[in-house]
């Protein structure tokens, strides 16, 4: 009769099968010559589309003497910065964690939603990042080879609708930009992903507000505003200033936000988005 292979361990009261313990740690363990464990993939580049150049009649005229104001070609962030891209930038930027920064950079505002200092909130991965002062949007738009647009960039790109460069004179257009304001300021946030105007961006209107890099040029000299009362100009800020499209309060309402903020200041309603220079062609 044949006798199994069957030894007892140390200390056991069952017989162990030695050979196929052997035969199984052989299969656990990692072929000779074969890779490492591979690192986690690194997060997919932010979507960029190119915005053509062109002419712009702004609502803050083209300086003193009004006028169109020249675009030169950009390309722009397709999306917000979301809370789940942030949360990957302060993780590889220690610098710029709630608690580490400097408050000259970010005030008690900064990040105050979040359960942590490397934690968004749960289930806001794909929702704007707000509560973001101006340094930290300008430091992560730079870890992406971008800045913040500038004012005259971003109006630019807002003016356009799905199929129009310039949706500006449209009341329906209008309107239902508009219609954005009536959502109370404490209701959650959407995610990210709207529909495209006819450069290709998203979520210019109806989601939140956006930092752009030059907010604190927005105030005018009281001597290019109405001289009747130029001391009431002087401190009454954007509203103030000789508006050249006073229906496009939408418009209207950005400025004043943005020129009552210091850089430092963090607010929820306010996120931000990158440009980048237009690509030079081969």
């Amino acid at each position: 009769m044949a006798v199994p292979c069957w030894r007892r361990g140390p200390g056991s009261a069952q017989p162990v099968p030695w050979a196929a313990a052997l035969a199984l740690t052989l299969a656990l363990l990692p072929a000779a010559g074969s890779a490492a464990p591979a690192e986690p993939a690194a997060p997919a580049p932010a979507a960029y589309v190119a915005v053509p150049g062109g002419t712009l009649q702004s609502v803050l005229g083209g300086g003193a003497k009004g006028g169109p104001v020249e675009v030169a070609p950009f390309e722009m962030r397709v999306l917000p910065v979301t809370q789940g891209e942030l949360e990957g930038f302060v993780r590889s930027h220690p610098e710029w964690q709630r608690g580490q920064v400097a408050q000259v950079f970010a005030d008690a505002d900064y990040l105050r939603d979040w359960p942590s200092p490397l934690d968004a909130p749960a289930g806001a991965a794909s929702r704007p990042a707000t509560n973001v002062s101006w340094f930290v949007a300008q430091a992560y738009c730079e870890s992406e080879g971008a800045r913040l647009p500038t004012w005259t960039e971003w109006e630019y790109t807002a003016a356009a609708d799905a199929t129009r460069r310039d949706a500006r004179q449209d009341p329906v257009w209008l309107a239902k930009i508009l219609g954005w304001y009536a959502r109370p300021a404490d209701s959650l946030l959407p995610a990210v992903g709207g529909a495209a105007n006819v450069y290709g961006v998203r979520d210019l209107h109806g989601l939140v507000w956006e930092w752009v890099d030059d907010f604190n040029a927005l105030l005018v000299n009281p001597d290019s505003r109405s001289a009747d009362d130029a001391d009431r100009l002087k401190f009454c800020g954007a509203g103030a200033i000789s508006l050249e499209d006073k229906q496009n309060y939408a418009v209207l309402m950005r400025i004043a936000l943005l020129s009552s903020l210091d850089a430092s200041n963090s607010t929820a309603s306010l996120g931000f988005r990158c440009a980048r220079p237009a690509k030079e062609k081969s």
